[in-house]
């Protein structure tokens, strides 16, 4: 008899245990889903969060990553457990495929950002860079702007406000989200300082020229130009005409002076224009770049070959290709072909 109730004890105590267990599953199983351990990102995407935000704007942000409501709530709820603040967790923060709300929450939690890629490129003018740039970073356009506008600031980079476009290479560089203006300027020295160290340095100093001059140099063949197969033909006749102390004569730099770029035409008016820009009427090299000048044009400037040519016209076919000339009388004749074919179309 006592053997019959120390195995029904035992039964019990078993069937007990397996309810107990049963419970706890369902519980782990109901908050896995209520709190976030069940992956609640399906593709890689940023979350961005600004130090300013309300719960209702960091929902937006979660939302535009997750694309989920209830995904958006599971991680509102593990961050709330984690005691996050915006205020100090400013970033951008990468999500992967496969995470849980837990590892979202905690990966803002503990601030690890992940690094975001800065591209800029085809940018004319300094204010349209800031523009770029602040697009992808946190920091205002106004911010960048007020630096760049700072002698000081521009001194201690090494250039002054009409050569500052040449420190800026376009490309695609990597900054945490939160980088300050001020320290995204001092990685673009050491960009600038690594570009221009070696051998580029020396072939430059070959044409006698300086990095900033070979960048001046170049935004105005880039302007002159977008072919990369005629930017070397174009250093040519420029360098030639240096050499010669003879005004350059390129009409991106009467546009630049005039404030234009999309003058299709230049007239007396513009040629007489008086600015230091404006090679009609000045030799040399104006102060700066009129644009800031990519690699590759800049590598064009220095790895072009000589040439004979001292006078450029665009082709009367308007493929963006020029007539070259070694005289005058040949380059009036290119001359008249294409403003006969800027009348015929009506520009003016």
């Amino acid at each position: 008899m006592a053997n019959v109730k120390k195995t029904r004890g035992i039964r019990i105590w078993i069937v007990s245990l397996t309810a107990v267990a049963a419970v706890i599953v369902c519980a782990v199983l109901w908050l896995g889903k209520s709190y976030g351990y069940d992956a609640v990102v399906h593709t890689r995407a940023m979350v961005y969060v600004r130090g300013s935000w309300s719960a209702a704007q960091l929902d937006s942000a979660l939302y535009a990553a997750l694309g989920d409501d209830r995904a958006v709530a599971r991680v509102g709820r593990m961050l709330s457990l984690c005691g996050f603040d915006a205020a100090e967790r400013e970033g951008a923060y990468a999500v992967e495929p496969g995470m849980s709300a837990w590892r979202v929450a905690l990966k803002l939690s503990r601030g690890s950002q992940t690094p975001v890629r800065v591209t800029f490129n085809n940018v004319r003018t300094l204010d349209q860079l800031t523009g770029k740039i602040a697009d992808q970073l946190c920091f205002s356009k106004e911010e960048l702007s007020a630096l760049l506008q700072s002698d000081s600031v521009c001194a201690e980079l090494g250039f002054t406000q009409a050569t500052l476009p040449a420190l800026f290479l376009p490309d695609t560089y990597e900054f945490y989200w939160t980088v300050s203006p001020e320290d995204f300027l001092k990685k673009m020295a050491r960009e600038y300082g690594r570009y221009w160290d070696g051998e580029r340095e020396k072939q430059a100093e070959a044409w006698g020229l300086t990095p900033v001059e070979v960048a001046t140099l170049a935004s105005i063949v880039e302007e002159e130009t977008n072919k990369p197969d005629e930017m070397g033909t174009v250093t040519g006749l420029y360098m030639n005409r240096l050499h010669k102390n003879m005004p350059l004569q390129a009409d991106p730099t009467v546009k630049f002076a005039c404030g234009d770029f999309a003058l299709r035409r230049i007239l007396k008016k513009h040629l007489a224009i008086e600015s230091p820009y404006n090679t009609y009427r000045v030799t040399g090299l104006p102060p700066g770049p009129i644009r800031i000048a990519s690699k590759q044009a800049i590598d064009a400037v220095l790895n072009h070959r000589p040439n004979d040519y001292l006078y450029m016209c665009a082709r009367e076919d308007f493929s963006g290709y020029h007539n070259f000339a070694t005289t005058l009388a040949e380059h009036q004749r290119n001359a008249v072909r294409y403003q006969r074919e800027l009348n015929r179309r009506g520009i003016r």
